[in-house]
């Protein structure tokens, strides 16, 4: 990532803004957003699948796997402005299981890209079924999109859901629903 030139760039806006880049509030703000870019955007230097190269044999059952209520934060490619929520998945190994970090590393990893969240569940699916190999995957996402909500139509609180089903979450709906049916008992 190239922080110089974010910091220039980030000076030119506000000069555009008609704003002084010197003024006391404003003078370290090209440093302060590229050290934030560099933070919003490490999963682009990252590849995810390495975060499930390490796994164990799995158990002699064949059940689901679920790991809900993962928080993450993205920046939404369209308007560079933060969406945030929670990510659910569910797998069904066939020859191995990973540490549950590992999975919450998946989510995290390719969150911090500018990003879609149509695009984020089905990378997320994607990526745990190709490493994995499992019988199936489920992904649900469940955000807040400051592009809609600080601006535009500004709904606060609305909240987008998009899923994607791999394998045999996608062949069995009683597998499907297993998994909402998990996603909505309580804690």
């Amino acid at each position: 990532m190239d922080k110089e030139r974010i910091k220039k760039a980030v000076q030119e806006i506000i000069l555009a803004l008609g704003e002084d880049p010197k003024r006391e509030g404003l003078a370290e703000t090209p440093e302060r957003i590229a050290e934030a870019y560099g933070e919003l955007f490490s999963g682009l230097d990252k590849d995810p699948r390495e975060e499930l190269r390490v796994g164990f044999e799995k158990p002699k059952n064949q059940e689901m796997v679920v790991l809900k209520d993962i928080p993450f934060y993205s920046i939404c490619e369209h308007h560079f402005l933060p969406f945030h929520g929670i990510a659910h998945l569910g797998y069904i190994p066939e020859d191995k299981v990973v540490g549950v970090s590992k999975l919450a590393r998946v989510v995290e990893t390719l969150a911090r890209r500018p990003q879609m969240q149509e695009r984020l569940t089905s990378e997320i699916a994607e990526t745990i079924m190709e490493t994995l190999q499992p019988k199936g995957v489920a992904v649900v996402i469940e955000a807040e999109h400051l592009c809609m909500t600080m601006r535009g139509i500004q709904k606060p609180g609305s909240k987008m859901v998009t899923s994607a089903n791999r394998g045999v979450f996608r062949e069995r709906p009683a597998t499907r629903a297993e998994f909402f049916s998990i996603l909505e008992a309580k804690k």
